[in-house]
């Protein structure tokens, strides 16, 4: 047996290296704690399906990972362009991380358009992996290279790797019946090849997806293969890559349980199927498609098997008045949506009010104002989730924090609607929507239970003794109104927009009556049962950082920073906006200094001034992409020592 030699450093930025290194030529092991990779192309190279396979293999393996896809707006903009650069970034450790990572340390670049667009992202000393055959003349200038960055010296500073992708797989794919172009379309299936042997990343799983993808077409199946396999052994044999690199599971960093990947998207998807049977009700949803909220209605038009009724409308408008005539028939009613869309179904969000019944209105918010960034993050919904609406017309709002989090959101957003009778806004927004992460598969005990109880008979008595049905007849505690499925003998009642008379719904436009009808709905609202927000501090520090919605991984990922440098600062993140938690005026009264980061330009600390009389100071990017954790970080440290 031959022996090994070890070594293990640190590197600047934290991360931890091992080398195994085993004599007579054989390829050095390098152990990693992390590796941040970003996959970028054309949209029509593959990028995001290579990013995915990638991490569906991570997440088997047992990492703990997060990922940012980023698309192109242009369904197909021209084929080597910047504004057609897709991209796919993923962020896998040995231990518990928060976030897609500030900058790559590897990245693969299919063409010049995907260098240029990427480069200034890279730290010096990252690696390179570039596809050679696409550094034409023609395709450098179109954008803006004058001489090869492959030569000039420009990328001295970089591990870089050329790789002439696209002939090696052609090479590889020559024995089966394909024309040139046919065979380039494995490339990326070439490069995940390479990359997984790179990081000794799992391979019988994306061998399985491609045989099931492809299963009614075996030539395209068996080139792909081909073309994977030809991936991994170019790593293993070419003298170009003389390292590879392990990250071991992250064995330590979740709870016992069975966990999977997932998206933001589709855990709210499971989410609201997991809410419906828990209510024991029929879900419904009413949508128009739209980026980035599209991929919920397709997956929830996967499971007619749990009750599930999806309808396309034929705009957004229809989508959210089928979903509130659902709601009258009993059902678990939902719409789906982003910020163009809200704004579309305002109206109709106040209808839900004046009905009182439930309704989850989910808002994956993009980039603003009207058509705005269609594919980029922000949260920039908020103040028109509040108050986007005609007269008082109050709503509950709640925001998911993760990826994961997502399926817990949904079940209490349900919670809520079924709860207190009352539409409910959902504020997602692009990062979660298509970032990933595990999920612990919850146990079905721990799932709460959300059934209700529907109107059965009259419940008023007249003062001649007649017994009626009075459809706005409150619960003492949680002011909600009784439900009565259309059609219940004896429960016939008048619904529509004009106000209400209290208890018997008769239309009414008696001005005493009206008052107290909007306070009466303002304090069902005011009163809902909320958990109080729960203040990470565990030095007693004097400054206060509040965050709500998906800044929750960087402006961790950036207090954990400071923490270790030695600073003290204390964190507090909102699920519940409306209302507020109880107790979140007397946090905020405990501190000298409140900072609240926000994709937007200040939306949350204006309603925390509003409220609290606090002079939060706000921190704000717009700019379509996440918080970094080390840019959050230096802002704090400023706010701290001002």
């Amino acid at each position: 047996m031959t022996s090994q030699v070890s070594r293990t450093t640190e590197q600047a930025d934290g991360t931890v290296v091992g080398e195994q290194r085993r004599p007579g030529g054989v390829k050095a092991v390098r152990r990693l704690d992390r590796v941040i990779i970003r996959f970028a192309g054309d949209s029509g190279d593959g990028m995001q399906l290579t990013g995915d396979r990638f991490t569906s293999e991570t997440a088997s393996f047992g990492n703990d990972l997060s990922t940012l896809p980023n698309f192109p707006a242009e369904i197909r903009a021209p084929a080597g362009t910047l504004p057609g650069v897709s991209s796919f970034q993923l962020h896998f450790a040995d231990h518990d991380i928060l976030t897609p990572g500030d900058a790559p340390n590897v990245l693969v670049a299919m063409n010049p358009a995907a260098l240029k667009a990427n480069i200034g992202d890279l730290p010096r000393g990252a690696e390179i992996i570039v596809n050679t055959d696409e550094f034409t003349k023609r395709a450098m200038q179109k954008v803006g290279y004058d001489t090869s960055p492959l030569e000039d010296g420009s990328l001295d500073g970089y591990s870089l790797h050329p790789v002439p992708l696209t002939t090696l797989t052609v090479e590889a794919l020559k024995e089966f019946d394909l024309t040139r172009k046919e065979a380039e379309r494995s490339k990326n299936m070439f490069a995940l090849g390479l990359l997984s042997w790179m990081y000794h990343r799992p391979t019988e799983g994306t061998e399985r997806f491609l045989k099931q993808k492809f299963a009614r077409k075996p030539e395209v199946m068996n080139a792909n293969l081909a073309a994977f396999r030809a991936g991994w052994n170019f790593g293993e044999t070419t003298e170009d890559f003389a390292v590879s690199y392990e990250i071991a599971p992250a064995t330590t960093a979740f709870p016992v349980g069975t966990y999977r990947n997932i998206s933001g998207n589709l855990a709210l998807a499971y989410g609201l199927v997991t809410a419906s049977r828990q209510a024991d009700l029929p879900l419904f949803l009413g949508s128009y498609p739209i980026t980035p909220a599209s991929d919920i209605l397709h997956e929830l038009s996967k499971h007619k098997n749990f009750g599930v009724r999806t309808f396309q409308a034929e705009d957004e408008i229809a989508g959210i008045g089928a979903a509130l005539g659902a709601a009258f028939g009993g059902s678990l009613a939902v719409t789906t949506t982003s910020g163009p869309g809200v704004a579309l179904k305002a109206e109709t969000v106040g209808l839900a009010v004046s009905l009182e019944l439930p309704l989850l209105v989910v808002d994956i918010q993009r980039g603003g104002p009207s058509t705005g960034l269609p594919t980029k993050t922000e949260q920039a919904d908020l103040l028109q989730a509040m108050y986007g609406r005609n007269g008082e017309a109050p709503v509950p709002v709640i925001a998911p924090r993760t990826p994961a989090d997502c399926f817990d959101a949904a079940l209490e957003a349900a919670r809520i609607a079924l709860t207190y009778r009352t539409p409910v806004m959902l504020l997602s927004d692009g990062y979660l929507a298509n970032g990933s992460e595990p999920w612990r598969i919850p146990d079905l005990e721990e799932l709460p239970d959300l059934q209700v109880q529907f109107a059965q008979g009259p419940n008023h008595t007249l003062e001649d003794g007649t017994e009626v049905f009075w459809p706005y007849k409150r619960d003492p505690q949680t002011l909600a109104r009784p439900w009565a499925i259309p059609g219940t003998p004896g429960l016939e009642h008048r619904i529509g927009g004009i106000e209400k008379q209290d208890g018997s719904g008769n239309i009414s436009y008696d001005p005493a009556n009206h008052d107290f009808m909007v306070r009466t709905r303002q304090a069902k609202i005011d009163g809902i049962a909320v958990p109080d927000v729960e203040v990470d501090d565990p030095d007693g520090a004097r400054t206060l950082v509040l965050g709500w919605g998906s800044t929750y991984g960087p402006i961790t990922a950036a207090v954990r920073r400071l923490r270790r440098a030695g600073e003290s600062i204390a964190q507090a993140h909102l699920r519940h906006l409306n209302p507020f938690p109880r107790n979140l005026g007397a946090v905020l009264g405990g501190y000298d200094k409140v900072v609240i980061p926000e994709m937007n330009l200040g939306q949350l600390a204006t309603l925390i001034r509003a409220k609290y009389l606090v002079d939060a100071h706000s921190y704000n990017q717009v700019n379509g992409m996440p918080f970094k954790a080390e840019q959050l970080a230096e802002a704090l440290k400023e706010a701290i020592h001002d």
